[in-house]
């Protein structure tokens, strides 16, 4: 494995609603309009290159976000472009993923479940990432497990066999509505505590994200 810090070379997706815990979180918003219903496929946000911190990075919080909520997650990495759907109906999503990697997707706390605003998801610096690990032909998505500690304590842990699209039916669902190409990064989601919310960090901490296999992904938070 590379000590060379990775950085994507394609466009880097995060997916929303992907674990049962966050699904039930926001069970009634979906209800309300303007939607007044649940999506029917994935709910996808791009993080801008903008965003993008290697791991041991400081990320700078600007004076008027005193604190942050951590997006712990394993992303795929794609080796090469996904065909749509109408190419190639029966596939192994896994054939065309190159890597994995651990990611630290940093929001501003909100409140809205629809279209989350860039000013919150896209400020600079608030990605970090980790470490690509090569996939593995007995890779199981289903058998990761993420621990994230602030300042050396934890404060979650995710299992990504309760994801509620386990990776390869994601990828399979967003091949439906749009094109993956060799490079690109997609999140498998981030998941929230028993509270509903996403751990919070603060200015002066420091965040480990960490999986079996992994490099840890380490960014520490300092003041703009």
């Amino acid at each position: 494995m590379s000590a060379t810090p990775y950085l994507p070379a394609g466009t880097v997706y995060g997916t929303l609603l992907n674990f049962p815990r966050e699904w039930d979180a926001w069970e009634g918003p979906m209800e309300a309009p303007p939607y007044k219903a649940a999506p029917l496929a994935p709910v996808l946000y791009i993080k801008t290159a903008n965003t993008w911190s290697t791991s041991g990075a400081d990320i700078a919080l600007p004076g008027h976000v005193p604190q942050v909520e951590i997006g712990a997650t394993i992303a795929l990495v794609f080796g090469e472009n996904v065909p749509p759907r109408i190419e190639t109906p029966v596939w192994n999503a896994m054939n065309y993923v190159a890597h994995w990697v651990l990611l630290n997707d940093l929001s501003v706390p909100h409140a809205s479940f629809f279209r989350p605003p860039v000013k919150f998801k896209c400020l600079d610096g608030f990605l970090g990432i980790g470490q690509p690990r090569a996939r593995q032909p007995g890779d199981d998505p289903s058998q990761f497990r993420v621990e994230v500690r602030v300042n050396k304590q934890r404060v979650q842990t995710l299992d990504f066999s309760q994801l509620r699209r386990a990776a390869d039916q994601l990828v399979a669902d967003v091949r439906e509505f749009q094109a993956l190409e060799a490079g690109d990064v997609l999140m498998l989601g981030c998941d929230v505590c028993p509270d509903g919310k996403r751990p919070l960090a603060h200015v002066g901490d420091v965040i480990e994200i960490s999986a079996p296999g992994f490099v840890p992904l380490t960014n520490s938070l300092v003041a703009a």
